[in-house]
């Protein structure tokens, strides 16, 4: 399993749009964060997890689905969109997905993600739904290293943290 880090980037928002400092400065994702490959994104504030996301999509396309959501079929988008004005956004693109399933292993990675961030006090302030799957070694080492990017206080974020 090749998993890379693609990068980390500063959201500013309100609830109906939002804006991306990439590195170099740029406003544009490019590369693996625009590509059709798995990837596993983490939204951080006050470098602690606040919600753990997969997609196969551009991550700006997705990002545009959690701002564009009106609770048609149920998807009401980002919560922390309202909540919060900045946020930082993590992502990790799997290189070599299998032909079948091609997003099993980075959504197992996700839960063990998740996991890994409960069991240090608290479920993501805005999780709203995690997929479990059988994990390999190799999914939970992934994990680990994913999270130790991370602070994982004890005690819960807060609305009033961030």
């Amino acid at each position: 399993m090749q998993i890379e880090r693609v990068g980390r980037y500063k959201l500013s928002f309100d609830k109906d749009q939002f804006t991306v400092e990439c590195p170099l400065g740029t406003d544009k994702f490019s590369g693996l964060a625009t590509s059709a490959l798995p990837k596993l994104y983490v939204v951080s504030a006050l470098d602690r997890p606040i919600y753990v996301g997969i997609t196969k999509q551009s991550i700006r396309n997705r990002l545009r689905l959690g701002w564009s959501a009106t609770g048609k079929n149920g998807y009401h988008g980002y919560a922390w969109r309202s909540e919060m004005s900045t946020a930082v956004l993590d992502i990790w693109c799997h290189r070599d997905p299998p032909e079948q399933r091609p997003c099993l292993d980075i959504e197992t990675i996700e839960a063990e993600v998740v996991y890994l961030i409960r069991k240090a006090g608290q479920w993501p302030l805005f999780q709203t739904e995690i997929h479990f799957h059988e994990s390999s070694e190799e999914h939970r080492t992934w994990a680990s290293q994913i999270v130790e990017k991370y602070s994982l206080k004890p005690d819960a974020v807060s609305l009033s943290d961030v």
